[in-house]
């Protein structure tokens, strides 16, 4: 790990507007001065790439970043989390986290049992890198199921949070499984969290990057906030307006409040 000093300025990078569910979770945590969030708008979706692929674009995203004096960065997008962490991790002098990490560690806090069956739902990339399974099972996890969940991602781009499309899609996937807990391997996938636990009738614990990311950085670095006021810039590769037009949906007061 590199050389600590007290982090103020984080940066947060995410294949498109994903990572924007960690960012409302960091605004509501509110441990940092500034929050600049990069999202690769122009290439999206990262989670049906190959590996050298994605690690091609996550490198490419790090020279964005050279432009500013940043502490700490987050890869929100857990598709590179999976793939491309590592490389990263060596071209930079400040530290870089991902989500899966995080993710794994929130869960074994909300299941002791390991026979508990768990189920983890993300990208194509994310589920074929066996990150997550490869984690959990070192820890004595046994009883997984990882399936690709890719039209999830589709509903919360075009802001289906709910309705007929959305269970139909759900029952496709779930059909009758019955887990204790659900990892939402992919940052979209939060903005269905009411509507997943809702289909297994509020009995399952959900893993969420963001609230997992805040609980990590709290632990590893011993970040307590609160900052007097976390500001939040957004810059995209292609069509920033459009990012921050989502940023306003799903951020809602918090936007509003964050940015300058």
């Amino acid at each position: 790990m590199k050389p600590r000093k007290k982090i103020r300025k984080i940066g947060v990078f995410d294949s498109g507007a994903g990572g924007l569910s960690v960012v409302k979770s960091l605004l509501e945590a509110n441990l940092f001065e500034q929050i600049v969030y990069f999202g690769d708008t122009a290439r999206v979706p990262y989670g049906i790439k190959d590996k050298n692929t994605i690690i091609r674009y996550a490198l490419e995203a790090l020279e964005f970043f050279k432009n500013f004096d940043i502490d700490l960065l987050i890869t929100a997008c857990n598709t590179v989390s999976a793939h491309a962490l590592p490389e990263m991790q060596e071209q930079c002098e400040y530290d870089i986290i991902g989500v899966v990490e995080p993710g794994v560690e929130a869960l074994t806090q909300k299941v002791a049992f390991k026979d508990d069956p768990i189920l983890i739902i993300g990208t194509n990339a994310t589920i074929g890198s066996n990150a997550y399974q490869s984690k959990l099972q070192a820890l004595g996890y046994r009883n997984l199921t990882a399936i690709p969940t890719g039209l999830f991602v589709s509903l919360v781009e075009e802001q289906l949070f709910e309705g007929p499309i959305l269970e139909e899609t759900m029952k496709h996937y779930f059909g009758d499984m019955q887990p204790s807990a659900v990892v939402l391997g992919c940052t979209h996938f939060p903005l269905i969290r009411d509507r997943i636990e809702s289909y297994f009738n509020n009995s399952v614990c959900s893993i969420h990057s963001g609230d997992a990311i805040v609980e990590h950085l709290r632990t590893k670095y011993s970040i307590t906030g609160p900052a007097a006021q976390t500001r939040l810039e957004l810059f995209a590769s292609e069509n920033p307006d459009g990012l921050k037009n989502i940023a306003k949906l799903w951020l809602g007061d918090l936007y509003d409040s964050s940015t300058c």
